[in-house]
């Protein structure tokens, strides 16, 4: 049973949160519409993370905002071991290498050809041949060119030839489509562990909250971060190979040494940090309870997509106690309908916060992953799918019968069942630090590894 702390904040946790729904239930519909451009984070609820260009802890973090019509952005962290140098040594005085040799192990290893860059101009001057060991996703000396003085990464360099290509993970969080960021403190910290362990850059997708954008907003913000990273894969070609070529309304500038696809006013319209170190080739999603069932619908709509979205092709899923319901409940939700944190009642009221009136049912396609015609793609063209389940979840019984309707069709969708534990023990700002916690995310690397390993499918014991 979960401990006696966890019980008591439990019980406060779910009178501030039905609190919360009932007032935007009962406010008026002026009040909740917030527009096109939306909301999508309340600061008054929960504290927020700044974003930090440092290598601190091993994990920099910036924010994008990707739409001007919209509020989206995403939060990318990037993992310092994509600046993994042979031989080099962290701040800590311990080789690289040795910090990750559980990572690099696994991998082949292969020479690679180190240039040495002189000035600001990106002139090589010189270019030599090495024969140092380095992982298959590949690295090269030049990267420790793309730290300043301070330690802030400046991102991009297009002289390096060798930058180290890390698999890409769209994040998306939960909160019952009505709260949550994905640059909250509790956010920040699960991501943080996810890009270390995984050993990918995790794109946090701020999706537009309930009521003031409804159904279908959220899940078309998240499709929207795929196509986002599909460009942006696609300009960072476009430096590789337009040189000092211009175009209508695009324009090659020179800086730093550096070549940047420019708009009409100067900005650049490629992220460095992703155009660098990002391989688009292996994106991998995960949601938390409601950013499951986004990430569900993305991973749908990536499939109808088809080529439409290369070079990004989504090579699995992993589904953190998905925000299922339906009309005939399961033995869980009969059982546990008054569970920790997160009740029936509850989730009830945010999917009418979150759905058209018009539209409500616990049979929708959003909701209920197994109601009839439900359309989009056969499920046997899903990507692998990894389903993380808690004992005390009233939602567990739905989301294992989704994982059974998968592996009926041959689709990889192991189901991870936690004892003891409680929705969003993983996620959840007290339970962050629990043992529970950090098993939960080193299993979840264990399985992305997987697929995101360029020796192919491969176990990552």
């Amino acid at each position: 049973m979960p401990s006696i702390g966890v019980k008591l904040y439990s019980v406060f946790f779910k009178f501030m949160l039905k609190h919360r729904l009932q007032s935007r239930l009962q406010a008026p519909e002026s009040d909740a519409s917030g527009g096109t451009f939306g909301v999508t984070s309340r600061p008054a609820e929960e504290t927020a993370a700044a974003a930090n260009p440092l290598f601190t802890d091993g994990v920099a973090t910036k924010d994008v905002h990707i739409d001007p019509v919209t509020s989206v952005s995403v939060r990318v962290f990037l993992p310092e071991t994509c600046l993994n140098i042979p031989g080099a040594k962290s701040r800590s005085g311990v080789p690289l290498l040795d910090q990750n040799r559980s990572l690099t192990r696994r991998y082949s290893h292969g020479s690679s050809e180190n240039s040495v860059v002189s000035g600001s101009n990106g002139v090589i001057v010189k270019s030599v041949e090495s024969n140092l060991r380095r992982s298959s996703y590949g690295g090269s000396v030049d990267d420790a060119n793309l730290k300043s003085e301070n330690g802030t990464y400046r991102g991009y360099n297009p002289v390096g030839r060798a930058s180290r290509r890390l698999p890409v993970m769209l994040q998306f969080h939960g909160g019952g489509f009505v709260s949550g960021s994905n640059d909250s403190v509790a956010n920040d910290f699960f991501c943080r562990r996810i890009a270390r362990l995984c050993d990918v850059i995790v794109l946090a997708v701020g999706y537009r909250l309930a009521p003031e954008n409804k159904y279908p907003s959220a899940f078309e913000d998240g499709l929207k971060v795929l196509h986002w990273l599909a460009k942006q894969a696609n300009l960072a070609e476009c430096t590789k190979s337009l040189g000092s070529s211009k175009g209508a309304g695009v324009d090659l500038r020179r800086s730093e040494g550096n070549w940047h696809v420019a708009d009409a006013f100067g900005a650049s319209m490629v992220e460095p940090w992703l155009a660098a170190h990002g391989d688009p080739s292996r994106c991998v999603l995960l949601g938390v309870s409601c950013g499951a069932n986004i990430a569900d619908y993305v991973a749908r709509k990536a499939i109808e997509a088809g080529k439409l979205l290369d070079p990004v092709k989504v090579v699995a899923q992993v589904l953190m106690y998905p925000f299922f319901i339906g009309s005939v409940p399961t033995h869980s939700e009969i059982k546990l309908s008054n569970s920790y944190f997160y009740d029936k009642a509850m989730c009830i009221l945010a999917w009418k916060l979150f759905l058209p009136e018009d539209e409500f049912s616990l049979d929708h396609p959003a909701a209920n992953p197994l109601v009839s015609g439900r359309g989009g793609p056969p499920l046997k063209k899903m990507p692998p799918t990894l389903t993380v389940v808690a004992e005390h979840d009233w939602m567990r019984d739905r989301a294992i019968a989704y994982s059974e309707e998968l592996r009926k069709v041959n689709v990889d969708a192991p189901v991870l069942e936690y004892k003891d534990a409680v929705h969003e023990f993983a996620t959840l700002d007290m339970l962050l630090k629990t043992p529970q916690a950090q098993a939960c995310a080193e299993d979840i690397a264990i399985w992305v590894k997987k697929f995101i390993s360029l020796r192919g499918h491969e176990f990552s014991y």
